[in-house]
């Protein structure tokens, strides 16, 4: 099943100011993210983000800041265990875009819980990152054994699009090139 505009948010887990120069590929996670969130805001699907302890780990990244329309601040590992969660998810919106940090810790477990309370989880494989690679692939493959979709940027956004017709094709084509 393709990934729909109408029934997505996008969900960006901890991408903060002392966390990121410690994830291997940084910079390309960041960028990707950054893809995802423009590509959202472009196609009208709201996009949330997440902020672990961000007394110690600061605030999100610069680059990504603007784009979230609501952050949760969090001290649980797993974001759906902690209280107010529910609000980052609009109503109809059944399908979780899955980006950010650390993938075999907040994202995974996140997702996890996301898969457990039923949700559609589409985690984008270029957009997440962990201190050290191999964490990250074990991620991904756990994620998958759980049931997520493993993803691209691009994937999700061409999906989004649906047709090179869309009256936002050039403008979300410009982001990947």
């Amino acid at each position: 099943m393709l990934v729909s505009a109408a029934r997505s948010v996008v969900l960006l887990i901890d991408l903060q100011q002392r966390l990121m120069p410690a994830i291997a590929g940084a910079d390309a996670v960041v960028a990707n993210a950054v893809r995802l969130a423009e590509g959202a805001g472009l196609l009208d699907v709201p996009v949330a983000a997440t902020e672990q302890n961000p007394d110690g780990l600061g605030p999100t990244v610069d680059d990504v800041a603007g784009y979230p329309q609501l952050v949760l601040s969090k001290t649980a590992f797993g974001a759906t265990a902690e209280p107010g969660f529910v609000t980052l998810l609009p109503p109809g919106r059944d399908e979780i875009v899955v980006a950010g940090c650390e993938a075999h810790v907040c994202v995974l477990q996140t997702v996890l819980g996301l898969l457990g309370a039923g949700r559609r989880v589409v985690l984008v494989a270029d957009a997440i990152g962990s201190r050290d690679p191999a964490n990250r692939v074990a991620a991904i493959e756990r994620a998958r054994a759980h049931g997520a979709e493993i993803v691209t940027t691009e994937m999700v956004l061409f999906e989004w699009l649906a047709d090179s017709t869309h009256p936002r094709f050039r403008e979300v084509q410009k982001l990947i090139r």
